[in-house]
């Protein structure tokens, strides 16, 4: 029996060909949108070939169990198996340099020789050398910060050359220091007196200047400078070029020295137990922690005049008290009241101490400048205690007649020939702490803002402190300075002298 086709019937058929076709041609690109979506969600898991896509979107079309759950699952047994192995120095060296290098590697198998435990150990290698790259470019920072912290900057290595030869082409560069008909006012106790030990020309020069700019009556003070014989010359012809007047100012080299011979013994002495731990460091410092090598030492630390500063006593023998400054200082406030603060009959008055009211820290503790888990200290027989707060170096007032009557000169003495027990680094601050710690007297914390040369403070506290110390690697005559608050100390430079100019001190 034939089936035939009437009209109708081929009026039906041709009539559904064009809606089919709008049809297709509508529903086809969602169907292709919705696989390359799958097929691109299962590609993620770095599955470049079609056995793994189609594990991957069989599920996602028919419901199934996600296959990536069992993927990590398995990246997790088998990282927990890998766990603790140390890697091949061969592997991490060979590892990819980036994420998207180790993508391009992965991607670049089949999933057939994708392995998993391959994947985990290129990852761990190249975790590994990443993070290798990262302490090299910390320790090389810190090495190159180190170096431009402790070096002597070309216009300042410049101005000692040039004032050296001054001292001996020029006879106004020659001049007494003081002159010799104020020469009695060195000792005289009813003026104010001020000691730097300094081979830094510039940076004594700031302390002075600043200090006579300060105060209130400029004719009552004495500044003693005390250098080594290297910069005396340079040192002197400095200051006899730039007056102090209406102040008095010698320049002392330690050569100049006439010491009773029980005195000179005392501080060659210490100068000998510096010159061995300095000896010391630079013999075992290989076995130290690059960064304590590199980042802990300061340039003070290698310093001689650093260390006489344990000495004033005999360095100002016919002194009652002295106002002891750094050369890493500006002066901002007159400094009398400080001069006239009664100690008590305490050896040393300082900034940081906790007041008695009970207030907090001014700014660090014990604890964090002294090691108390090594046995040298805890049994030590001062009052030392992690908690409390410590104290800070770089301007202190000295009674140096209850100083002379203790025995913290000799302790001190003591204390730096155990320095194989400690890093070398701050060590005079660091048993500074320990031989002064029952000697102390606080004072107010606005006489002192130290750690100019480590951060920047808040605006408010720099206009409020009487002294800023730029204390910390990063010094206003540097380069490595904070550019935001050199203009605080070159603000005290000469900038009409020729010497600076000539040197490209100033401009």
């Amino acid at each position: 029996m034939k089936v035939k086709w009437g009209p109708a019937g081929r009026r039906f058929a041709y009539r559904s060909v064009l809606p089919t076709l709008i049809l297709l041609g509508v529903v086809t690109p969602f169907v292709f949108i919705r696989i390359a979506f799958f097929a691109l969600d299962a590609g993620a898991s770095f599955c470049p070939s079609i056995g793994c896509l189609g594990r991957r979107i069989g599920p996602l079309f028919f419901r199934g169990g996600d296959s990536s759950l069992e993927l990590v699952k398995e990246l997790r047994k088998t990282y927990e198996a890998e766990r603790g192995e140390p890697l091949d120095s061969k592997l991490v060296e060979d590892a990819p340099n980036s994420w998207n290098d180790l993508m391009a590697e992965i991607t670049s198998y089949t999933y057939q020789e994708l392995d998993l435990r391959a994947f985990l150990l290129k990852t761990r290698a190249m975790l590994m050398k990443m993070d290798n790259k990262v302490q090299s470019a910390r320790m090389q920072a810190s090495l190159y910060r180190h170096l431009a912290s402790i070096g002597v900057p070309k216009n300042m290595h410049c101005l000692a050359l040039r004032l050296a030869e001054e001292y001996l082409v020029n006879a106004n560069a020659r001049s007494s220091l003081p002159p010799p008909e104020y020469a009695y006012r060195l000792t005289n106790s009813s003026y104010i007196h001020f000691a730097l030990l300094t081979d830094n020309i510039l940076g004594a020069s700031v302390v002075v200047f600043s200090t006579l700019k300060s105060s209130a009556n400029p004719e009552r003070l004495i500044f003693h400078v005390i250098t080594d014989k290297k910069t005396y010359t340079a040192m002197h012809a400095w200051f006899a070029l730039n007056s102090v007047s209406p102040a008095i100012l010698e320049v002392k080299g330690l050569h100049q020295f006439d010491w009773p011979l029980k005195v000179n013994e005392m501080i060659l002495e210490t100068v000998q137990v510096v010159r061995e731990c300095l000896s010391a460091y630079h013999t075992h410092r290989r076995s130290w922690h690059d960064y304590e090598r590199y980042e802990a030492p300061s340039s003070s630390s290698f310093s001689l005049l650093n260390y006489l500063k344990i000495h004033l006593p005999e360095l100002f023998p016919k002194l009652e008290r002295v106002i002891f400054l750094d050369d890493d200082l500006v002066v901002q406030q007159d400094l009398s009241p400080l001069w006239d603060t009664d100690l008590k009959g305490k050896v040393i008055g300082a900034v940081g101490i906790q007041n008695e009211t009970g207030a907090r820290c001014t700014e660090k503790r014990q604890g964090d400048h002294l090691n108390f888990s090594n046995p040298l200290f805890s049994s030590l027989p001062f009052a030392l205690e992690p908690k409390h707060c410590a104290w800070f170096l770089g301007m202190n007032l000295f009674n140096l007649e209850a100083w002379r009557m203790t025995n913290i000169t000799r302790t001190y003495q003591s204390l730096i020939k155990l320095a194989s027990f400690y890093p070398l680094a701050y060590l005079p601050k660091k048993y500074a702490l320990i031989v002064f710690n029952d000697h102390k007297l606080p004072l107010e914390h606005s006489w002192h803002l130290p750690g100019l040369g480590q951060r920047i403070p808040q605006p408010k506290h720099i206009e409020a402190a009487a002294v800023l110390h730029f204390s910390g690697p990063f010094k206003p005559w540097l380069d490595v300075g904070f550019s935001e608050l050199r203009g605080l100390w070159r603000s005290h430079l000469n900038h009409s002298s020729e010497l600076l100019k000539r040197c490209r001190v100033v401009e």
